[in-house]
């Protein structure tokens, strides 16, 4: 009489990794990780779109990397993970799983031109993006609130001017971008610019 055993080893397994919403310069990583047990999983990877900042393929986890994207909308990268496992010198290859990554990019406003109004003056400054994919916020501050103009605010700016005095008052405006999309926001670089708010005529 002889006793053997007959080893069946079960088809590879990786857990779905997470799709991941990140911005422009942000870093991130991806760890894999599998139900099975009992001997060894690796992991191969493919990457659709290598501007983002990583590579178009590997093995392992994929390193901490920085994200790409100076563009003016968000891009997404499709990637897949098959995974192998290994036990008794044999291995078993299990179904791919795709996954995504999307890189948001950095916030942008458009420049707005220096200005100078009168006394009593409406006073509508519409804020712009050439940002597309997701939702450009604005917030600002001013230098001298005496214009008619607050300290702080958000969106776009609609004030009546004042100078009730008897030279012109300059106030300085700093307007800081925000971009969301997929519950990732970044800010981007600050326009500035001045109002310069003339006193009525006088005689």
């Amino acid at each position: 009489q002889q006793t053997f055993t007959i080893t069946v080893n079960p088809t590879a397994q990786v857990n779905d990794p997470v799709d991941q919403i990140i911005c422009n310069a942000e870093t991130t990583s991806v760890t894999f990780t599998t139900e099975n047990t009992g001997g060894t999983t690796t992991y191969a990877w493919t990457n659709s779109i290598t501007s983002i900042g990583l590579a178009a393929s590997g093995t392992g986890n994929i390193s901490a990397f920085t994200g790409i994207n100076t563009g003016t909308s968000p891009v997404t990268s499709s990637l897949t993970v098959i995974p192998t496992f290994e036990n008794g010198n044999v291995s078993c290859i299990g179904p791919a799983t795709p996954f995504e990554i999307t890189i948001n990019p950095t916030a942008q406003v458009n420049p707005t031109d220096d200005m100078v109004v009168s006394d009593g003056d409406t006073v509508t400054i519409p804020f712009t993006t050439v940002n597309t994919g997701g939702t450009t916020t604005y917030t600002w501050t001013n230098t001298d609130p005496t214009t008619g103009l607050t300290t702080t605010g958000s969106s776009d700016i609609g004030f009546t001017a004042v100078n009730t005095g008897t030279s012109p008052i300059t106030t300085t405006v700093v307007v800081t971008p925000g971009f969301t999309n997929g519950g990732n926001s970044n800010t981007g670089p600050t326009d500035t610019f001045t109002i310069i708010v003339n006193p009525t005529a006088q005689t």
